[in-house]
């Protein structure tokens, strides 16, 4: 260790007298200095850079004897050459060649001559520095390797045998070589194994593993699907089925009242009416009968509420594309209704003082020309309302229920609660005086379009039917 520390400082000192010859020959203010004061600088620069142990091994331009007593000896044998000989520094010449005939150096020459002194100073200085830092890093290193051979040639008492460090050292130097040599190996191996034609098996388990995902989950949205179709025929049956018992418990219903109160004289088919008892959404009447296309109509009923708050829905028409096709509603605080296509004309009526009246709508699709009549009594009228609109055909007609879809769909909230009759539609407007007429019960006259039949009006949910007579209950009243 100590002869490579002596190599290393050797020939560092070697390079900086070289440098320092073509600095001091190169520098101007030494031009007109000989050759031996060139040298002696030379001399005196290099063991200015020695440190001070190593002092004795002599100046850098000192005589042979000193520059060899700085090697190591080998004993008894001949011993080897100097590490280094004496450098020569041949100092440049002073004049500068000539530009022309007669002419002296030209100022570019000189300046780049003082740039390049300039940059080996720097490269002079740094690799100074560079050499003090060795020298600490070789002393330190000198050190170690002191204390660790100091505690190998005194081991402590009564310890095991240790082995030669020299020998501790090549196997861990042979040791970390074989480590070294595997993940070599492994990082070679690598690229080829992800370049390679076949697959690695990393690489078929995350394909066979995708794949698998994939399959799992084209099965999952398959029985998605068939859970929502499955639930979509559910729900279908279930509402064909609860409409097919209500029906059913209705007819019963009726059954058991007849034979209650036994068997009876004639009645018209129109002297009955029907009875909402509570507000829900699932007690209300329906006709059989749809509409057709209607251009103008006129729907009279005679209706009793029996409401608290607001009147509720009378009766709702609903088509496929409009739920609010033609609707009568007084909902909350909000005063009687005629919606049209979901336009709206507000009704001048009062229905809730729980008393039978007779109640006529009558419209037009001209210019949306309507009326509202109470009592046989035209109390408001107006214009605008779904102007040149026809009525669609095909549509549910529900007694006592808003109807948000196409037959269904009732929000108890909108519900009508007490007794309706005589529900019958023209296809046109009718007089006025046919409109009184009906109200005092001295007409017979009969909807063109829908009639007022116990055949042709089917209740749901505890809606029942009951003998009516128009006159004598509005005379009771």
């Amino acid at each position: 260790m100590k002869f490579l520390a002596v190599l290393l400082a050797a020939g560092m000192l070697a390079f900086l007298g070289a440098i320092i010859c073509i600095i001091a020959s190169v520098h101007p203010a030494g031009t007109a200095a000989p050759a031996a004061a060139a040298a002696a600088d030379n001399d005196s620069a290099a063991a200015a850079l020695l440190p001070a142990a190593d002092k004795g091994l002599g100046a850098l331009h000192g005589p042979a004897e000193a520059l060899a007593s700085a090697g190591p000896r080998l004993p008894g044998g001949p011993q080897p050459p100097p590490l280094f000989s004496r450098f020569v520094c041949t100092p440049l010449s002073a004049e500068c060649p000539a530009t022309g005939p007669g002419t002296g150096p030209g100022p570019e020459e000189l300046l780049a001559l003082r740039s390049a002194a300039a940059q080996l100073r720097r490269t002079a200085l740094e690799q100074k520095e560079r050499i003090r830092m060795d020298q600490e890093t070789i002393r330190e290193l000198t050190g170690k390797l002191s204390r660790c051979e100091g505690g190998l040639r005194a081991p402590p008492a009564g310890a095991a045998a240790v082995p030669p460090a020299a020998g501790l050292l090549r196997e861990l130097e042979e040791a970390v070589r074989a480590l070294q040599d595997r993940i070599d190996r492994i990082e070679q191996e690598l690229p080829a194994r992800t370049n390679g034609s076949a697959p690695t098996a990393p690489a078929l388990a995350r394909d066979a593993l995708h794949t698998k995902m994939e399959q799992l989950e084209e099965q999952l949205l398959s029985k998605i699907l068939t859970l929502q179709k499955e639930r979509q025929a559910a729900n279908t049956d279930r509402n064909q089925h609860q409409h097919d018992i209500e029906k059913e418990l209705s007819s019963l219903q009726n059954r058991v009242t007849e034979l209650e109160h036994g068997p009876q004289g004639y009645s018209p088919p129109d002297a009955f009416k029907v009875t909402i008892p509570v507000q829900n959404n699932y007690m209300y009447a329906r006709m059989k009968k749809s509409l057709p296309e209607l251009y103008a109509f006129t729907i009279c009923m005679w209706l009793k509420s029996k409401a608290l708050g607001g009147l509720g829905t009378p009766f709702s028409y609903s088509v496929t594309s409009q739920s609010n096709e033609i609707v009568l509603l007084e909902w909350g605080s909000n005063p009687l209704e005629l919606l049209i296509n979901d336009k709206v004309a507000q009704l001048p009526l009062s229905l809730k003082d729980k008393a039978w009246h007779h109640v006529c709508v009558a419209w037009t699709t001209r210019d949306g020309k309507w009326s509202a009549y109470q009592d046989g009594e035209q109390r408001g009228a107006g214009e605008n309302l779904a102007s040149w609109h026809a009525i669609k055909p095909q549509g549910v007609i529900i007694l006592g229920q808003e109807q948000d879809t196409l037959g269904g769909r009732f929000d108890a909230t909108q519900a009508f609660v007490g007794e309706l009759a005589q529900f019958s539609v023209w296809d046109h407007m009718l007089a006025p005086a046919e409109i009184l007429a009906l109200a005092n019960c001295t007409s017979r006259l009969q909807g063109n379009v829908i009639q007022w039949d116990d055949q042709a009006v089917e209740v749901f949910g505890g809606a029942s039917k009951g003998s009516f007579a128009a006159c004598e209950e509005g005379k009771k009243a």
